[in-house]
């Protein structure tokens, strides 16, 4: 009688002594022990627990001195403040090719592989030339990195989200300064297949 469990009822219990064997006894309360598990409070769904939900209240303050996983923005609010901006990034053969890889992966949907303007939707979009005079002398680095940030009429931005132009964070801001690196070069570029 040891090993039967101590919270079966002892009407219950007796019951099952004088009816059954041992063996049914403990089929039963093997039977009941879910129930009685259940039945605990340690069983309450994890999901009313007290809990800070995804996208409720407001963050944490990030800690004091810390720096973005993508580096520290650069503080412009548009197209036009960024027009006087000093590129940082060197022109270097590594950043050419980084410049290079995100252009074609990026850019050249619109504008073509060489940057003329040459792609399929090129001109149905009115997407334009990056080999012309008009962008390669007028426009500053700093414009041409603005333009990448915030977009432009048709362009999307791909430095910032934004839900109405459709805008992405596709690109950090060193990329984005590696591409207008590269940018620079499409006048100078021999056609590459």
């Amino acid at each position: 009688m040891k090993f039967l469990p101590q919270f079966l009822p002892k009407f219950l219990l007796l019951s099952v002594l004088r009816k059954a064997s041992i063996k049914t006894a403990v089929a039963l309360s093997v039977l009941m022990l879910p129930t009685v598990l259940l039945a605990w409070p340690w069983t309450q769904d994890m999901m009313n627990q007290p809990s800070i939900k995804p996208q409720e209240g407001a963050g944490y303050p990030f800690p004091k001195r810390s720096i973005p996983v993508q580096g520290l923005p650069t503080k412009v609010a548009n197209r036009d403040e960024a027009k006087e901006l000093q590129n940082p990034v060197p022109v270097t053969e590594d950043s050419l090719k980084k410049g290079r890889t995100l252009f074609r992966i990026i850019c050249s949907a619109c504008h073509g592989l060489t940057g003329k303007a040459d792609s399929p939707v090129s001109a149905k979009i009115g997407a334009i030339a990056l080999t012309d005079d008009y962008v390669q002398q007028n426009l500053t680095e700093g414009w041409i990195w603005g333009t990448i940030t915030f977009g432009s009429y048709v362009m999307p931005a791909y430095g910032i989200p934004d839900p109405e132009k459709g805008g992405s964070n596709d690109l950090s801001v060193e990329e984005r300064w590696h591409v207008v690196n590269y940018v620079r070069t499409l006048a100078r570029e021999k056609p590459a297949n």
